[in-house]
């Protein structure tokens, strides 16, 4: 996936060069002139010069918002069939909402790609994003910033399981229609491309041709992944996890660089609070100029308590807003952003906050320094019980008499009490889980801002962070190289 391509014929060949093999790549195709180019170029190459081991789906995602779209899907399946494709369409169903219908939309239509991505056994995800979306993304953006922007990212990690790929970012929707007109290929114009209800149809017919947003991108890229390098390099020396819900910053990490300090405090302060945007530049200044203190003090922003102390700054989510999550045998789900749970009992549970139990079970994760082989057992006094959830990252003890462990004795007591009552507590109307329904229950901790939308760009601080946090890797880029350079 190189910046340079001038063409849709050259960024797709260079895209199949990247690709590590093998790889089936599912074709998200709507119809339209972008998606329709992408599916046949791609197919055009692979057949002119067979890659090994490469091999394509496609999926057509029906969002059912206007009529006629469900005649649209088959007008597309119908294409794939013609080229040898194996296709399948998507349904958005049910309600959809009355606000933030194009949000939503997005959102259905990833996880529907995803479900399609697993039905057709694909591995990744492509899509016809071109450089006059991108020029359109990074006009809206700095109507609201004045922060440099990445714009959309050429490879996006969905829900930690299908990378999303983009080969036609530095291609453009003219030089498409002219391959699909020179072949005498129709596509689909979707009507909402012309209504001016949405801001992106206002900005599209704003622009001019300039090319400056090209150049801008690629420096805003390169420097945005030298930020995640520095951030994730922070990381160890500067950066403590108790209990799997208070962090700590070091008082020497709070003097670094302040690009990097921005950077690694904005998205922490995501992740304890559970929210998939980092703060924006108004309270991210509040929170720099806070860690930045001599003294002691408390601040909250962004669902996160900020405790400067002489040891450091402490983060731990804000006692409010924890809603309860409700979970049916064989049902998951994210419990206030920060913890995804699966019930694999036969009882339907509850997730809260632990604030709302007394005694409480809590549900909490290995202390980020003890031993890896450290059973829940050893780290609790012999009058508390305990029992196991299952996990993906380590063991989380599930204890009837609070967090007291001699492992956290040594924490300032009002943000470690305030992180315990975050912590999140399973029940069953009303009641505490038995040891053997817990142990059915898998609970992991889950990064907003990462875990759902993953850009290449932050993936080296997520991962990072994520085995802080004992969880799994995330799965690296199914790329040789990108924009030339081998990874």
């Amino acid at each position: 996936m190189s910046p340079e391509a001038a063409s849709p014929q050259q960024a797709i060949r260079q895209f199949l060069a990247a690709l590590r093999s093998p790889a089936r790549i599912l074709v998200a195709i709507s119809g339209g002139s972008d998606s329709t180019g992408l599916l046949l170029l791609l197919d055009e190459a692979i057949k002119a010069a067979p890659h090994p081991g490469i091999s394509l789906c496609a999926a057509t995602i029906d969002h059912a918002l206007r009529a006629g779209s469900a005649d649209e899907a088959r007008e597309v399946a119908a294409l794939c069939a013609s080229l040898g494709i194996h296709h399948m369409i998507a349904r958005w169903q049910g309600e959809k909402p009355k606000t933030g219908i194009m949000a939503a939309a997005r959102e259905a239509r990833y996880g529907l790609l995803a479900e399609a991505a697993e039905a057709l056994d694909a591995n990744l995800i492509v899509t016809g994003h071109t450089l006059d979306d991108q020029r359109e993304t990074l006009a809206m953006r700095g109507m609201r910033t004045e922060q440099v922007s990445t714009g959309i990212a050429d490879a996006v990690l969905f829900d930690r399981r299908f990378w999303i790929l983009r080969p036609f970012l530095f291609s453009t929707r003219p030089d498409i229609r002219a391959f699909l007109r020179a072949g005498g290929v129709r596509w689909i114009d979707d009507p909402s491309n012309e209504d001016i209800k949405y801001e992106r149809v206002r900005m599209r017919r704003q622009l001019s041709a300039d090319p400056a947003a090209e150049t801008d991108i690629r420096a805003a890229w390169e420097e945005r992944l030298a930020l995640s390098s520095r951030a994730a390099e922070w990381l160890d020396p500067h950066f403590q996890l108790h209990g799997g819900v208070l962090g700590q910053v070091m008082p020497e990490g709070l003097r670094q660089d302040r690009a990097v300090l921005d950077y690694t405090l904005g998205r922490l302060t995501a992740v304890f609070g559970g929210q998939p945007f980092v703060p924006g530049s108004v309270q991210m200044d509040r929170i720099l100029a806070f860690a930045a203190g001599s003294g002691s003090g408390r601040m909250t922003a962004g669902r996160v308590v900020f405790d400067l102390r002489r040891d450091g700054l402490y983060l731990a989510r804000e006692n409010r807003g924890m809603v309860p999550l409700v979970l049916r045998p064989g049902e998951a789900g994210v419990w206030d952003g920060r913890f995804q749970v699966r019930n694999g009992s036969a009882i339907s549970i509850a997730i809260e906050s632990a604030a709302t139990h007394s005694p409480s079970f809590l549900c909490l994760s290995q202390e980020s320094s003890a031993p890896k082989s450290l059973g829940a057992e050893d780290s609790l006094p012999p009058h508390m019980e305990s029992f196991t959830a299952r996990t993906r990252g380590g063991w989380i003890p599930v204890t009837s008499t609070g967090m007291r462990e001699r492992h956290f004795g040594h924490l300032p007591k009002a943000a470690w009490k305030r992180a315990i009552a975050s912590a999140p507590a399973l029940s069953s109307d009303g009641a505490y889980l038995s040891p053997e329904s817990a142990s059915m229950v898998e609970l992991v901790p889950y990064f907003a801002p990462f875990d759902r939308f993953l850009t290449r760009f932050d993936f080296i601080f997520a991962d990072r962070l994520s085995a802080v946090f004992a969880k799994a890797p995330y799965a690296g880029p199914p790329l040789r190289s990108i924009d030339g350079k081998t990874i």
